[in-house]
């Protein structure tokens, strides 16, 4: 990879971690499925001019994928962030979505792996376990059970996105705003009261975290993303990608006060290398099929 494209990826992974920073200072004053809808609502603004209709047959596979990913993802994602009171631990437990997508797409896809790659996946998990014995998590449980959820909720929409045909990215991140949007009121009108009419006293620090989430992570990250893995093998890119969690570790202990503990540093580990591995062992894969 040239120069210019590393630099490139590198301000995706930047952009990307950024957002636990600047979500976290929103969702002092917004609830999280409310900022989720506010964020979608947002991004929906610019790409709904270059939507383009999916295939035939494929709108209740294209829903699934939305509300998968745009509302049960993200919705506990960030509820998992405004539970966990840190940066360092929600953004390590979000990369299990990788072993989890490879396990769904073994089971419902009939996708195989060979010994290596099931032993990243089970490092993978036992460093969440080694993890969540951190007294930094130890305190606050329900954050480690829905940042699982959620990466759970991003693997079955990966694996089902696999199965859309004639979307690229920008149409699908279209879609996923337009589609979550109005689920995501509805879960906040029932689980959040009041939340809507406390909009008018949020400061402008909140409003930025919004802004951000929509217009930097989502427009301008994906955007980018997307430029890359047109130019590259999805395989190539994605291992540095495990730079989002290092660089929001570094964020939350810089401006966040995180103090990360030896299981945190040791689980962090075992996640995100059993991660890298099993990123390596696609690249293989990718570069023994051409």
């Amino acid at each position: 990879m040239p120069a210019r494209d590393l630099v490139l990826l590198l301000l995706v992974v930047l952009s990307w971690a950024l957002n636990f920073l600047t979500s976290a200072f929103a969702l002092r004053e917004i609830p999280p499925f409310l900022f989720t809808a506010l964020r979608f609502a947002l991004l929906a603004l610019p790409l709904v001019f270059l939507l383009k209709r999916p295939a035939p047959g494929q709108w209740p596979r294209l829903i699934a994928v939305c509300l998968c990913i745009g509302v049960l993802h993200f919705g506990l994602s960030f509820s998992a962030l405004k539970a966990a009171g840190d940066l360092s631990s929600p953004a390590i437990v979000l990369q299990s979505y990788v072993p989890m997508t490879a396990l769904l797409a073994w089971w419902l896809l009939g996708e195989r792996f060979a010994w290596r790659t099931g032993a990243a996946i089970a490092i993978s998990f036992a460093g969440v376990l080694v993890l969540g014995f951190d007294p930094l998590v130890l305190d606050r449980p329900l954050a480690l059970v829905l940042m699982l959820v959620s990466a759970a909720f991003l693997a079955l929409g990966t694996v089902l996105m696999k199965g859309l045909r004639g979307l690229d990215m920008v149409s699908q991140q279209g879609w996923t705003a337009l589609i979550a949007v109005a689920p995501l009121l509805a879960v906040s009108l029932v689980l959040e009261p009041g939340g809507l009419a406390a909009l008018g006293s949020v400061s402008w620090v909140a409003w930025l975290g919004v802004a951000y989430a929509a217009f930097v992570s989502s427009l301008f990250g994906h955007g980018l993303y997307y430029v890359l893995v047109q130019r590259y093998p999805v395989a190539q890119v994605t291992p540095w990608l495990l730079l989002v969690p290092v660089f929001a570790i570094a964020l939350g202990i810089a401006f966040w006060g995180d103090r990360p503990g030896p299981r945190l540093w040791i689980g962090g580990a075992m996640v995100l290398g059993g991660v890298f591995a099993i990123a390596l062992r696609t690249l293989a894969k990718s570069r023994a099929a051409k």
